[in-house]
């Protein structure tokens, strides 16, 4: 047995030494119709060694108990038998009765054997004249233990069905915290994903297309405007560093010197700068928070990085329409648009819109061949951040990552 055991069940332990005492010094002293009483003490000493040797694991050994068992209703007869005094050897039977049985069915059976055991052990000292007595001090004794044992046996099964629940519970808890962790790491990857995406990605790809250009400029012999090439290059990878920088620090990048609109007339001056493609930017100043502001300059970005790199268009038109309920960004060009029902597999289009799903907003994108893309970003003003449904697409908009 181990020693958590041992000290669970100590009291019982305990109770059965001193019940055990008591019975020896009430058969050495009390009355006995018998000449000799070394029955009663071979019965003690019996019991004593079995609880020793193994009864004491009756408590969790199955086996153990019910090589035990059956000793404690041999006791019964033999002790009141010899000494009826010692009759009250009961109150510990009971108890081990009831503590050892795997089943209450078993510990009844054992109970009305130990009971109708006691009784016969009273009659052979009492008489017949003690029977209606030992009738019923019995029976009041059978019924009660069993009434008890029953008892603190449905509380036992309560606080056992009680105890898996808290380990499931913590378990669950367990669970959800590490799927809670698991989802905030993927959360935050999907984040830095859609800003590097946003950020420096795009940055590094109007790298490459001015290298590209300086390139060309350079087999030209067009030295003349490879010194402007440069200079944009330079402060495209400038732009790229400080973005780099932005996002280690784990801040948000790119608003807000001044205001939004102000972040969007330098996007538009840049993009212009890069590609010569002309970006006309109406954006007033509005009342933003920096989170709302970062969504839509991050919307602006992505657009503005798709007309480079997929539209060919002649010109592009950046508008923030701002109401007391509403933030509208609006960016439109009269490039080559695409197709609707050939959407491609990349990631713009499609993080643009979980950023703005995020954020409560939503987005609409209009195109098709030859007709130019219209991208429209809606953020509710003042909404707190919240997680929508998939957005529809009307017209000729398409759900794609061009």
């Amino acid at each position: 047995m181990t020693g958590e055991t041992w000290v669970r069940n100590r009291w019982l332990h305990a109770f059965f030494a001193a019940t055990m005492a008591l019975t020896a010094v009430i058969t050495a002293a009390g009355w006995s119709p018998w000449d000799t009483r070394w029955p009663a003490y071979a019965t003690i000493a019996v019991l004593v060694v079995a609880y020793i040797g193994f009864g004491h694991r009756g408590y969790d050994e199955p086996r153990a108990a019910a090589a035990f068992l059956p000793l404690l209703v041999a006791a019964a007869l033999v002790l009141p038998a010899v000494a009826p005094s010692t009759a009250f050897v009961q109150c510990i039977l009971f108890p081990l009765v009831w503590v050892q049985s795997e089943r209450i069915r078993s510990a009844v059976l054992l109970s009305i054997a130990i009971g109708i055991a006691s009784g016969i052990g009273l009659q052979v000292s009492s008489g017949s004249e003690a029977l209606v007595g030992t009738l019923l001090i019995e029976g009041i004794s059978v019924i009660g233990a069993c009434a008890m044992g029953i008892w603190i046996s449905s509380i036992a099964d309560l606080s056992e069905s009680r105890r898996e629940l808290l380990d499931e519970l913590r378990a669950t808890q367990t669970s959800l915290a590490e799927a809670n962790r698991t989802a905030g790491v993927a959360s935050e990857r999907e984040r830095l994903a859609r800003e590097i995406h946003d950020t420096v990605a795009q940055n590094l790809a109007g790298i490459v297309m001015l290298t590209e250009r300086a390139q060309s400029d350079l087999a030209s012999d067009r030295t003349d405007a490879l010194e402007e090439r440069l200079t944009i290059l330079e402060e495209s990878a400038r732009a790229a560093l400080e973005e780099s920088r932005t996002l280690i620090a784990a801040g948000a990048a790119g608003v807000t010197r001044d205001s939004l609109g102000g972040a969007l007339h330098r996007l538009g001056e840049r993009h212009t700068r890069e590609t010569g493609t002309p970006v006309t930017v109406d954006a007033p100043d509005c009342a933003l928070d920096r989170d709302a502001q970062v969504v839509l300059l991050r919307v602006a970005q992505e657009a503005l990085g798709n007309v480079r790199t997929h539209a060919r268009a002649a010109a592009v038109r950046v508008a923030l329409l701002p109401s007391p309920e509403q933030t509208v960004l609006r960016i439109e060009d009269d490039g080559v648009g695409f197709d609707a029902s050939d959407p491609s597999a990349g990631h713009g289009l499609r993080g643009l819109r979980e950023r703005l799903a995020l954020a409560g907003g939503s987005c609409r994108i209009t195109s098709g061949p030859g007709r130019g893309t219209v991208v429209e970003a809606t953020l509710p003003t003042g909404a707190a951040p919240s997680l929508p449904a998939a957005l529809p697409v009307t017209g000729t908009a398409a759900e794609v990552t061009r």
